[in-house]
């Protein structure tokens, strides 16, 4: 049903309506890019038994930022490597911490238990952490140094226990 131009809307509703709209919506449209360099962006989630979980909880150590979702084949594939890097590295002083970006619970706890997903990880449904590194496609994984730097970014699946990748982080440790 159209409005006659007697019960059109006021265009200054019509201003208020649309800025309370983009101001809910601009968080959502920032690009942000973390580029080499930069300080990694802080978040606090929550895992799963309800504790909190922060990047900043790991300052003095090598952290290995993977964000992954449960139906991202690229993810799925370089998990084995990423489960045994972090095995191989803990010790040394390199953290692999996951961001799931699966929006439901259950088979985010069920994929950890059948893959038996080794590292810290904790899921942010609503995206906002990737969103703050400007991660879009999956999976994507920054080095943070011990200081919150960003050393290297990783676009799609690696072979975490490749040469080139082990090597280079046993020149850092």
């Amino acid at each position: 049903m159209a409005l006659s131009p007697q019960r059109a809307l006021p265009p200054a509703f019509i201003a208020v309506v649309m800025g309370l709209l983009l101001f809910r919506v601009a968080p959502y449209l920032e690009v942000h890019q973390v580029e080499i360099g930069d300080r990694a962006p802080d978040f606090d989630l929550q895992t799963e038994d309800g504790s909190g979980l922060r990047l900043s909880d790991y300052r003095g150590k090598y952290v290995l930022l993977n964000f992954w979702a449960t139906w991202c084949p690229p993810c799925v594939q370089e998990l084995p490597s990423l489960n045994r890097l972090h095995q191989e590295f803990e010790d040394r002083g390199l953290i692999v911490l996951g961001v799931s970006v699966d929006s439901e619970s259950e088979p985010y706890r069920d994929f950890l238990e059948q893959w038996k997903v080794a590292f810290p990880t904790v899921r942010d449904p609503s995206m906002e952490t990737p969103s703050r590194y400007g991660t879009s496609r999956y999976p994507e994984t920054y080095l943070i140094s011990p200081e919150g730097r960003v050393l290297r970014k990783y676009i799609n699946a690696q072979n975490w226990m490749s040469p080139e990748i082990v090597n280079y982080l046993r020149s850092l440790l």
